[in-house]
């Protein structure tokens, strides 16, 4: 059983845009999830998913948000279960590379602990994929 969920992809924007888009709650409301969430060390943020979407809220901890990484902890609703998640972006020629990783998947149970690398594997493509269009829709639209 893998522990941890990575996953990488470049944008054609600007390491400030894509940094704005993960870390500001109110842009993440817009391409993702609804999000009462501030980029502060220390702040208690919460994720929650229109019903019909079929999603646990999600709650946890910012532990660093310094320019271009951010980490938190993440808890579902109804868990115990602490896992990790942690975004990181590089300034690169074509834009900006995000790398991102959710980890302590292990420390669910053994059934729970495939079931949830498998929901949080297709959810993190799907956050990926929307955050990507937002980004192109961001650009067309200023």
């Amino acid at each position: 059983m893998k522990d941890s969920i990575k996953k990488e992809q470049v944008f054609k924007h600007s390491i400030d845009k894509v940094w704005k888009a993960i870390t500001i709650g109110e842009e993440i409301s817009t391409w993702f999830i609804s999000a009462d969430f501030k980029a502060e060390e220390g702040y208690r943020y919460t994720f929650i998913a229109p019903k019909e979407e079929n999603c646990t809220p999600i709650t946890g901890i910012v532990q660093k948000a310094t320019p271009y990484t951010l980490i938190y902890t993440w808890i579902v609703e109804g868990t115990d279960v602490e896992t990790k998640v942690t975004w990181r972006l590089e300034k690169i020629d074509e834009g900006t590379k995000l790398y991102l990783e959710h980890s302590g998947i292990s420390n669910y149970s053994a059934e729970t602990a495939i079931h949830m690398f498998t929901s949080f594997n297709g959810g993190w493509d799907n956050c990926i994929s929307k955050l990507s269009q937002y980004l192109i829709q961001e650009v067309h639209a200023g």
